[in-house]
């Protein structure tokens, strides 16, 4: 071709100008994607010196010096979560004392109106008028069960809690359960938990992700100090805050959890939170029957929760001002409470006698049903408050009650109903929650009965598998996915680390010789022929090195004096090798501000293929095909 430079071989130094590429579609292709020839890198520098620089990829490390750092943190963070959560504990207690007993203690009692009669009705309105005074004007972030608000702050917010929820959110959770609020006091706990990891982070320093772990750190050790679970709060973590299976994050978070527990067997003993009946071999009938069970359980999960928030949709349209919500939502706490009183306060008495079958017939029914409406009105008021506690307590008595009824029909399927309701109580977490791993072992933990686990096993994943089918949040997502954010807590292996540069790149590659003169170069991207119409050229040196990357901009808008094409290299070339993943390459290229790399054999030095975002995007075919079928 008249007018057009000769072709270069990058691995034959001496020839000049460009080599043509018999792929050529691929390439054109990459840059119709790349759309104009902006982020391309533009390479070394014109100083000989600097000729060989090369700019490499971040090779990505499993564990660093530094996880040593975050975990001695996250250990202390545990501590210190361990001691909180005895202190939120305590503070409930204290409160529940003064109202209903008229005495000063801190001991964890169950609500009675035996002592104030009547003003039960007023109680709880009480104390939700001071916590809608601290949401409006200390933080409304106290509002709601507290683990939505992590995750969203995880999700969008990276990972930082203001300072001041350490101390809003358990006093806030703490007037409301100790005033007779149907809360568990593990939500509380694992946000307060969570914003102490968030601060000390925001103290140090870390980076985002460090963070993160931290705030899981945190919220692990929260729910580990509350139930003596650590197994089981690192799985709650992983599957609802970190969103990772990562060493960097869940070392400093099993640590954290491990010294909570820790914490907690020094002040509170080292019993099962939900000591229960030792618990026999299931036959396969039994075992059928549970996962019939939880089932149905799960399908009760999907409307326990579509009842929470068609409550809180319900005060969204009523025409006061947020902060009064709470105070109505406790009127109808206060009313329930002196139908029944048991619906009051944390009730982890009532689970216990739910498992151990001492709850039964229609007084377990209507603690059930008379639960639920406290608390789905109560919560769905925006006040403070956890899930877990009346969860398991709806779940475990519809679980007991499934398991009697079918026991006295089928008595050769050989149900248990203590099983049942164990079985209940985790499957309803799990439907709710979507984190099956989490509970399953807490349930497993709580109670320590290693023959409970194959039950929990079939009636948590048939519960988990009717709520995913039926709702694509959960209760801890529906808030998050109705704001605009759409959180799919799905665990796989990022396919580019799979991929290695060399199974992806293009390795016929139109580049450009450094000597060459810049109006010859011009004169053939003006030609429009075979490899002309690209983007982005690599520079090769004599010697066969690349020595930076130039863009048609570059080649067509130089100054007037450059004669050569090395004189528009600006800066040292990005490059990848052929040995690493694409998840590297893909990262360079982000860090860089570029479009493709150039790449390098590590031996030689020469230029061996390139690869693009094209290459990234097309190398997710088979993983396409594969989920595809």
């Amino acid at each position: 071709m008249d007018g057009a430079p000769a072709a270069v071989n990058p691995e034959e130094p001496g020839e000049a100008a460009v080599r043509g590429a018999e792929n050529g579609a691929d390439v054109k292709r990459a840059s119709e994607i790349l759309g104009g020839g902006g982020g391309l890198p533009v390479a070394p520098s014109l100083e000989p010196a600097l000729a060989s620089v090369q700019v490499v990829p971040r090779e990505q490390v499993v564990v660093s010096r530094r996880l040593v750092t975050i975990a001695a943190l996250a250990v202390g963070i545990g501590i210190a979560g361990g001691v909180v959560a005895k202190v939120l504990i305590a503070l409930i207690g204290l409160i529940t004392n003064l109202v209903f007993y008229e005495r000063v203690s801190t001991a964890l009692v169950p609500p009675t109106t035996a002592v104030v009669g009547a003003w039960v009705l007023v109680i709880p309105v009480a104390g939700a008028l001071v916590i809608g005074l601290m949401a409006r004007y200390g933080s409304a972030a106290i509002r709601g069960h507290g683990i939505p608000e992590v995750m969203e702050k995880v999700l969008y917010g990276q990972s930082r809690i203001p300072a001041r929820l350490m101390f809003l959110k358990p006093l806030s959770a703490a007037l409301a359960i100790g005033t007779g609020g149907p809360f568990g006091a593990e939500g509380p706990i694992i946000a307060t938990g969570g914003a102490l990891g968030s601060v000390v982070g925001q103290i140090l320093r870390t980076t985002s992700d460090e963070r993160k772990t931290l705030l899981a750190a945190g919220a692990a050790a929260g729910m580990a100090a509350t139930f003596g679970t650590p197994v089981s709060a690192v799985l709650l973590s992983i599957e609802l805050l970190l969103f990772e299976y990562r060493a960097r994050s869940i070392i400093p978070v099993a640590l954290a959890a491990s010294a909570a527990t820790g914490v907690r067997m020094l002040l509170m003993g080292t019993g099962p939170v939900f000591p229960m009946g030792v618990i026999g071999e299931p036959r396969w009938t039994a075992l059928v029957s549970y996962v019939v069970l939880g089932a149905v359980v799960g399908v009760a999960s999907v409307y326990v929760t579509r009842l929470v928030y068609a409550v809180e949709d319900w005060f969204e349209r009523l025409p006061v001002h947020w902060m009064w919500w709470p105070a109505l939502g406790a009127v109808a706490v206060g009313v329930i409470g002196y139908i029944d009183p048991r619906v009051l306060g944390v009730g982890y008495q009532h689970i216990d006698r739910i498992l151990s079958g001492n709850l039964v017939g229609w007084t377990l029914v209507a603690l059930v049903v008379l639960k639920l409406v406290a608390w789905s009105i109560y919560l769905g008021s925006g006040t403070s408050g956890g899930t877990l506690a009346p969860l398991f307590i709806i779940g475990g008595g519809l679980g007991a009650a499934l398991g009697s009824g079918a026991a006295h029909i089928a008595p050769g399927l050989g149900i248990s109903v203590p099983v049942a309701a164990l079985v209940g109580m985790a499957a309803i977490f799990a439907g709710a929650s979507h984190a099956l791993l989490a509970s399953i072992v807490f349930a497993f933990e709580a109670t320590r009965q290693p023959l409970g686990l194959l039950p929990l096993l079939a009636g948590c994943s048939a519960a988990y598998l009717i709520s995913t089918l039926m709702m694509e949040t959960s209760i801890m997502t529906e808030k998050l996915a109705r704001r605009g954010a759409r959180v799919r807590p799905e665990y796989a292996l990022d396919f580019l680390t799979q991929v290695l540069v060399r199974d992806a790149m293009t390795t016929d590659v139109v580049s450009l010789s450094a000597d060459e003169e810049v109006e010859r170069a011009r004169a053939w991207l003006a030609s429009r022929t075979k490899g002309a119409t690209h983007q982005g050229f690599p520079v090769v040196s004599a010697e066969g090195t690349v020595v930076g990357v130039l863009t048609r901009r570059d080649l067509l808008a130089a100054e007037p004096g450059a004669e050569r094409v090395a004189e528009l290299v600006k800066r040292p070339p990005a490059v990848a090798f052929p040995d690493n993943t694409l998840r590297e390459a893909a990262d360079h290229m982000v860090r860089e501000g570029v479009g493709r790399l150039p790449v390098i054999d590590r031996e030689t030095g020469r230029m061996v293929g390139i690869v693009s975002r094209s290459d990234l995007l097309s190398a997710h075919e088979p993983r396409l095909r594969a989920a595809e079928g």
